[in-house]
């Protein structure tokens, strides 16, 4: 039986392929744009790209029956019209798959097709992050193996996030990072261009009462509602909490940042009545944030479940925070009523 370290170490080395792949689709922006003249092109081909990699990575290691849920279908690939499409995003595998076919890849990327009726199966966002990754700043591979409705493994690779946190978010960091984390081991850095270096282990500080709180905020503003969180901000100051600029960037690299104390708390507040967040939104942040010493749930103060299909039904909104920050930001929720919204 393989074990959770083993499975783990394989989602490292799979994220790490689909990070280099996605770095060097990046830089070919522009003469991607001019062959296709599509304004979402670029992030398509580093979607379908690094799900086709992560999703032969771990069929070639498990199995054919191995489960994957999937953000993307290779439907939109199929079509005669997308033959441009299709052949740049298999030419941006065959940079760490040298002898991928056409067949292979949209095959590849259908192995995302699996469905959560299953006690353990693993989920992706193969580039989470549009907007991050279309500006050239922030974005995400996630990769999660979910047991029993809980997050067990999760891997973050963080292509433009540097290790130092003096570095700013809104420019690439040239070797970028990846943050593995599974249940009860803690949580591990590495670099994702040499993924095989030794690990550092990133354990938190536990936030001080005296230390102003940045919150993590999204450079795409729809994400969380803006006019809730300015009361629960102002919330938190009428407790007495200093509040210091929001850290911003986008993808779920803030429950990294949130993890390794470079920001103090993530908040998803739902924009509109009914909104469910998806999975693989999720999955892999969760534990990494976990292990890294935070404490993730949703508006409620609940346990995030995975257990309920690609959306978390049960749940609404994410706060991401050390222990008693979470607390704080929890109540302030529940003495605004923004959890009744």
């Amino acid at each position: 039986m393989t074990t959770h370290a083993q499975l783990a170490e394989l989602a490292r080395d799979a994220v790490a392929q689909a990070c280099y792949v996605c770095r060097q689709v990046q830089r070919a922006q522009g003469e991607i744009l001019r062959l296709i003249k599509d304004d979402n092109s670029p992030v398509s081909v580093a979607d379908f790209a690094s799900q086709a990699i992560i999703g032969h990575a771990l069929r070639g290691a498990l199995g054919k029956d191995v489960i994957l849920v999937g953000e993307e279908d290779s439907a939109t690939l199929r079509k005669d019209e997308s033959s441009p499409l299709r052949d740049a995003v298999l030419a941006a595998v065959r940079e760490v798959w040298p002898d991928c076919t056409e067949d292979d890849m949209l095959g590849a990327i259908d192995v995302g097709a699996g469905d959560t009726h299953h006690q353990a199966f693993w989920t992706l966002d193969p580039v989470d992050g549009t907007k991050g990754f279309l500006r050239n700043q922030q974005y995400a591979i996630a990769l999660a193996f979910v047991e029993r409705g809980a997050p067990v493994i999760g891997v973050l690779g963080c292509p433009n996030l540097a290790r130092d946190f003096s570095a700013p978010l809104d420019e690439p960091d040239p070797h970028g990072t990846i943050y593995v984390a599974a249940r009860g081991t803690g949580l591990w850095e590495y670099p994702a261009d040499k993924p095989h270096e030794k690990g550092t282990e990133i354990k938190r500080v536990v936030h001080e009462r005296d230390q102003p709180v940045s919150i993590c905020a999204s450079v795409e503003k729809a994400h969380s509602s803006e006019p809730a969180m300015d009361r629960v901000i102002e919330h938190l100051r009428e407790q007495g909490v200093a509040i210091a600029e929001p850290t911003r960037l986008d993808s779920q690299a803030k429950y990294a940042v949130v993890a390794r104390g470079q920001g103090d708390a993530y908040i998803r507040l739902p924009t509109k009545k009914g909104y469910v967040e998806r999975i693989w939104d999720h999955a892999a942040g969760t534990i990494v944030a976990s292990e890294g010493g935070a404490f993730v749930t949703d508006i409620f103060g609940h346990v995030l479940d995975f257990s309920t299909g690609r959306g978390l039904e049960k749940n609404k909104g994410i706060v991401c925070a050390p222990a008693r920050l979470h607390g704080m930001i929890i109540e302030a929720i529940q003495s605004l009523e923004l959890h009744r919204a």
